[in-house]
């Protein structure tokens, strides 16, 4: 189980560099295997390159090698994604997560030679990232496996597209070395039982222990007593992402104590009655930060 790290902020807007440091000790103490900074969770779009490497600084600092890292490394100039991976520190990272274009909507091909270019650049493993609810265009199951089975550093793919049959297809028809990993929290559990090796996780930030519970279970073919905890937190899965991410997670986070309830426009808290129903599920699961 690796979590999509969040950024926390203070109440006037600032990076709030005390409760990240304390929530990634927190995650590692509670079972998370790897972290994802500067992923989509972390609101990187909103965050100054002075605070960006602030936050790669600390992370690296506070973990001290005791479980991998990757380092959110895409976007939607190619160009500028290459020239990053070929003079940026990627000291303490063990690999990239590298999202699809966003906005422009390239084609297969238009996919295919932007990966490639960034596999060639990147100095550590790369792992794919295909969110079309965000960035406006699927990466086919094809485009995926033409990517590792031609890029021998690209190792893995974060995969949310809520398509299962796109996901069991490149399961079934992928090289050895090339992982699946499910982005997207609800069908971890029935991800895991078609061959996929685990999630990177926004519900993680909140719920280490459990989750990564679940995941485990699930990983040693326990799917009895995984699905009991995957069934323990439907209710809590919809309500995470109702009012988008990370909206959902920093209001479980401030419920439990560990962050504000703060995000940075364009994004906002999420709705106070979402926020009552998600009370009333953490107080009943008795979970303290």
């Amino acid at each position: 189980m690796g979590v999509a790290l969040i950024t926390p902020f203070k109440s006037n807007g600032d990076v709030d560099y005390e409760a990240l440091e304390n929530l990634v000790e927190s995650l590692i103490r509670n079972g998370a295997d790897f972290l994802c900074v500067l992923g989509t969770t972390a609101e990187t779009p909103t965050l100054s390159s002075e605070e960006k490497n602030e936050i790669k600084r600390l992370v690296v600092r506070k973990v001290n090698g005791r479980i991998p890292l990757l380092l959110g490394c895409g976007g939607n100039d190619t160009r500028a994604v290459v020239n990053s991976l070929k003079n940026d520190d990627f000291s303490g990272f063990s690999g990239i997560l590298s999202v699809c274009p966003m906005y422009n909507k390239p084609s297969q091909e238009g996919l295919f030679q932007h990966f490639k270019a960034i596999a060639e650049a990147s100095p550590v493993p790369v792992v794919l990232y295909n969110v079309p609810g965000r960035t406006g265009v699927n990466m086919t199951a094809e485009t995926t496996l033409r990517l590792a089975r031609t890029c021998p550093n690209i190792v893995a793919i974060k995969e949310a597209s809520g398509n299962i049959t796109q996901m069991d297809d490149i399961i079934k028809n992928k090289p050895s070395h090339f992982d699946v990993i499910s982005g997207d929290d609800g069908i971890t559990f029935p991800l895991i039982t078609l061959g996929a090796v685990g999630v990177i996780s926004v519900i993680g930030n909140a719920l280490p222990k459990e989750f990564s519970r679940m995941v485990r279970l699930a990983l040693n073919g326990d799917y009895a007593n995984a699905l009991t905890i995957h069934h323990r937190f439907t209710e809590l899965f919809s309500l995470l992402f109702v009012d988008g991410n990370p909206a959902g997670v920093k209001a479980m986070l401030n419920l439990m104590g560990a962050c504000e309830n703060v995000l940075r426009l364009p994004l906002v808290p999420t709705r106070i009655t979402t926020m009552e129903k998600m009370s009333s599920i953490v107080k009943s699961l008795n979970i303290k930060f």
